[in-house]
């Protein structure tokens, strides 16, 4: 493995593995307030102890969120110095901002986990809500700075030098909503379908249902939200990049020719040495229509475009497939959920109904992890589009395989412990989470 493949690997890996974490803190912490709203309401103790195992939840997941990104900070400036020492002072705005609402984040966790009889209920459970915002507000950062990668905006470029500098237009550049939106859309569902299933498998297992039940039907509602927006804010995605990056457009559609009322491809096997693709289904004038909103559209196919300048187009096609399949899926599921929640109300208790959402666990984090493939390999060769290719920002440093290495066996090891700790909070719920069930003893110091 060169230094270039593995720095680019790194990367790759880091993101992939903090990206879960970033959803997670985006959405959970929503689900815990919504539950805390519904026991302050309602004075149910049920939904007061789902609301303590979210938020331990939420903290664990935090604190696995904040080491995945620092780690990621510091990846930045080692791995890739020359991108940096450009891009620094221009997009560094959303970072410095989400530092901020890290921070944010960080104290309202704390409020929140040990303010139980010590604040004001109402601020108490505010505290919640603002861990969910600030949670929020800093993953939409985040995705503004890679937005500005994809769009770069705020300077002028003359002769190699990077001049006029103005980091809120290059923060608020043409990407940033379109990606931002989309994000938060599929974290949503992503979130929401991985918790939702869970709880539906202890259903299934018949243990402390009642609990189980209430925390179902909250995650699953999220994960509807998600779900039914996730082709809106596609389409909006989508629009955008075929404005934006004609050429990331053609690569995800495996589009090699140039043509007026372009079909949209499902399926299929890029060739990308015959510049064409095998065995594909393909529905007339769609992609014209999805990418300008106009069936006859022109859509520029990748032999327009200078072959140095393609990404891996198998990559980005079979990537953007997959995210398209499992997003029908999830929007499929929620489609059901509907009708079960409104008109046949004897469908939340099938077991066929809930093994649907347990097999639908990961497909949300399928299709996130697809997505951002789309994103990042799409951009290639370019890490600042049109401006800066990746390899010229790739440290000068030897020996990054083995920062691969090292890296990979410390996100395999927090894997681990991730999992340890879920099961654990899972597993305690009879014991301190459900004051239904008879072994509920929260006072055990034990525990």
């Amino acid at each position: 493995m060169d230094d270039f493949l593995a720095a680019r690997s790194q990367m790759a890996m880091s993101l992939g593995f903090h990206i879960v974490f970033s959803c997670v803190g985006m959405v959970m912490p929503f689900l815990m307030a919504f539950s805390h709203y519904k026991y302050l309401t309602t004075k149910d103790e049920v939904y007061k102890g789902l609301t303590k195992a979210w938020s331990k939840g939420v903290a664990i997941l935090f604190a696995t969120g904040a080491v995945s990104g620092t780690m990621l900070s510091f990846e930045l400036g080692l791995l890739w110095p020359k991108f940096m020492e450009h891009a620094g002072p221009i997009f560094g705005m959303p970072f410095s901002l989400e530092g901020t609402a890290f921070f944010i984040e960080a104290i309202a966790i704390g409020f929140f986990l040990y303010g139980w009889k010590r604040f004001n209920k109402w601020f108490h459970w505010f505290c919640g809500v603002v861990v969910g915002v600030s949670g929020l507000t800093s993953g939409i950062l985040v995705v503004a700075a890679n937005a500005w990668m994809n769009s770069p905006a705020g300077f002028d470029y003359i002769n190699g030098k990077y001049l006029n500098i103005d980091p809120v237009k290059a923060m608020f550049n043409e990407a940033w909503f379109p990606q931002s939106f989309h994000m938060t859309v599929a974290a949503f569902a992503a979130t929401g379908f991985a918790v939702a299933g869970i709880h539906a498998l202890m259903i299934l297992k018949k243990k402390n249902v009642n609990f189980h039940t209430k925390a179902f039907r909250i995650s699953a509602g999220f994960a509807i939200i998600g779900a039914l927006l996730a082709p809106i804010s596609g389409d909006v995605a989508a629009k955008s990049v075929a404005k934006r990056q004609p050429i990331k457009l053609a690569a995800m559609e495996a589009h090699f020719d140039t043509e007026k009322g372009a079909s949209f491809v499902i399926g299929g096997i890029p060739d990308q040495q015959n510049e064409q693709i095998k065995y594909a289904i393909k529905v007339p004038k769609v992609l014209s229509f999805l990418a300008f909103g106009d069936f006859d559209a022109e859509v520029k196919g990748l032999k327009d475009f200078p072959k140095d300048h393609w990404p891996p187009v198998a990559v980005v096609h079979y990537a953007f497939q997959i995210m398209i399949f499992f997003g029908v899926v999830m929007m499929i599921i929620g489609i059901f959920y509907l009708i079960a929640n409104y008109w046949k109300r004897s469908w939340l208790d099938k077991q066929w109904f809930l093994k649907m959402f347990v097999i639908a666990i990961p497909f949300g984090y399928i299709a996130l992890e697809a997505g951002w493939t789309v994103t990042e390999v799409g951009r290639q060769p370019w890490i600042i589009y049109g401006i800066m290719k990746t390899i010229d920002a790739v440290t000068p440093m030897p020996g990054i395989q083995y920062s691969f290495y090292f890296f990979t066996l410390v996100f395999i090891s927090l894997s681990l412990i991730i999992i340890f700790l879920l099961l654990r909070q899972i597993k305690m719920v009879p014991k301190i989470y459900d004051p239904t069930d008879p072994n509920y003893n929260p006072k055990n110091k034990k525990l």
